[in-house]
């Protein structure tokens, strides 16, 4: 029987941390612009009462 072992990464580099960055805002608006535009009413309900919520006006 073998047992797998999970060693960590080192540190990010700078491009490396800005690619992440960029990818998780994308993935972020795109769940706060899909959940506004979401058919579902509780959907949309939610995420325009979060935006007012969070100081964002959004009409």
């Amino acid at each position: 029987m073998t047992t797998a072992t999970v060693t960590a990464a080192g540190p990010l580099s700078v491009s490396q941390r800005l690619l992440l960055g960029v990818l998780f805002l994308v993935l972020g608006a795109v769940f706060v612009a899909g959940t506004g535009f979401a058919g579902d009413y509780r959907a949309h309900n939610g995420a325009h009462d979060t935006r007012h919520a969070m100081g964002f006006p959004c009409h």
